[in-house]
């Protein structure tokens, strides 16, 4: 009867008879709605919600049942059902709560479609630079990325931290669970530990309802802390029990949780100082940096500072709607000279200043703050080899910088054939 009424309202409609063939239907196709009666075959559709919410977390549950309890509604609702309806008092509420149910529906699936689009961007093979060190780097977050383990991301403020945790969750097992990020330094103590671990309505002032935390959240999936140095000892407790048993226990609950989550670290801090200075818990230091990758400065690979610079000028100059197409070399030359300590950060916020101060199609040295402008022209940092291929490499290296990569203009440049070029850049490798 049900399904005739939907049917005639234009809805599609699938019908299961058990809790086994409804949830191979959901495998099958993705769903919007799930209506299910509590009393099954094979089951309890009150129990039968939390098993779909955890798999199918974006599909909305409205539960039947003949036999009204308020227990029941009140387990449905936490189990992450929509509503919960009895029979014989549903003819005049199921079209508009299906309706409504839908629409939320339709908003998680949004949104998780846009989580998986920005996501799908995060890979390593969009992480910029073809450095010595950076490749380094991305050759250990590829080994560990198909496994388990807890990661450590260490390195100064702005070197793409958070980037690198994305990459390796969407090469993970996980890569089809949620990934979840905080910046541990940005709350209060006791608001950080609501904001994981969830709480329980009445646990504190305003806790009006039960709250799922960020491990809940990321079930299946990745949880990145990012700045974990910041974080309040007594809740590194808390978070050395998930990552010894995965369990976790909600403020003003004392039944343990389980959360099935891998644990990303970033910091800017050297925690092993931090231990030993007593400000870091030591046991949960030795359970984070099971596998530490420490990521280079911008400072430690200057040669990629041209690619990474043509991609922010490439993604701000569509973002600001103009038309810039290129950098003046003498521009390219003080970013390269520049002393970034914000690093990549700081990088695209200069080059979205100059974006946005540039009238024509090339960003000059004029677009450059005064402070950049005026510094010291220092050396170019010289191979440390000086044999003839070596200083070779290092010109050839040199204008093809200048000339964005155009292989015709440098070889004018250099006054060698084009073919000539191109062999020497495959037997140097640039």
């Amino acid at each position: 009867m049900v399904a005739r009424l939907l049917r005639a309202e234009d809805y599609s409609v699938e019908q299961a008879e058990t809790i086994g063939q409804g949830l191979k239907a959901l495998e099958a196709n993705p769903t919007l709605l799930v209506l299910c009666d509590v009393k099954l075959p094979d089951g309890n559709g009150v129990e039968a919600a939390r098993t779909i919410k955890e798999r199918f977390p974006a599909t909305e549950i409205i539960l039947f049942t003949a036999f009204g309890a308020i227990h029941d509604g009140v387990q449905a609702i936490k189990n992450g059902a929509f509503d919960y309806l009895v029979k014989g008092d549903d003819n005049n509420k199921i079209l508009p709560l299906v309706a409504r149910a839908i629409e939320k529906a339709k908003l998680q699936f949004k949104i998780k479609a846009l989580e998986a689009k920005i996501t799908e961007r995060m890979t390593f093979d969009q992480i910029i630079g073809e450095s010595e060190a950076i490749q380094n780097v991305i050759s250990l977050a590829k080994k560990v990325a198909p496994t388990d383990a807890t990661v450590l991301l260490t390195g100064e403020t702005g070197t793409g931290k958070e980037i690198f945790a994305k990459a390796i969750h969407q090469a993970s097992q996980r890569v089809g669970g949620p990934f979840v990020a905080v910046n541990t330094s940005a709350f209060s103590r006791e608001i950080l530990e609501s904001e994981l671990f969830g709480h329980k309505a009445g646990s504190f002032t305003g806790a009006v309802r039960d709250k799922k935390g960020l491990l809940e959240e990321a079930h299946k999936g990745t949880l990145f802390l990012d700045e974990i140095g910041e974080m309040p000892q007594d809740l590194q407790a808390k978070l050395l029990r998930v990552l010894e048993t995965g369990e976790f226990l909600k403020v003003g609950e004392t039944k343990p949780q389980r959360a099935d989550v891998r644990i990303i670290a970033a910091t800017n801090r050297n925690l092993q100082e931090e231990s030993n200075q007593g400000n870091f818990r030591l046991d949960l230091y030795y359970r984070l940096c099971a596998f530490q990758i420490e990521l280079p400065s911008l400072n430690k690979r200057r040669e990629d500072i041209p690619a990474i610079a043509r991609y922010f000028l490439a993604a701000l100059s569509k973002k600001l709607n103009k038309k810039i197409s290129r950098m003046d070399p003498v521009f390219l030359d003080k970013l390269q000279q520049h002393n970034w300590r914000g690093n990549v950060r700081e990088l695209r916020n200069i080059i979205e200043r100059a974006c946005i101060l540039a009238e024509g199609d090339v960003l000059g040295i004029e677009h450059l703050p005064l402070d950049i402008q005026n510094e010291q022209w220092a050396p170019r940092p010289m191979p440390s080899s000086l044999s003839m291929a070596e200083m070779e490499k290092h010109q050839i290296s040199k204008v093809l910088a200048y000339t964005e990569g155009n292989k015709t203009k440098a070889a004018e440049l250099l006054g060698i054939g084009l073919t000539t070029l191109y062999a020497k850049i495959k037997e140097y490798g640039l």
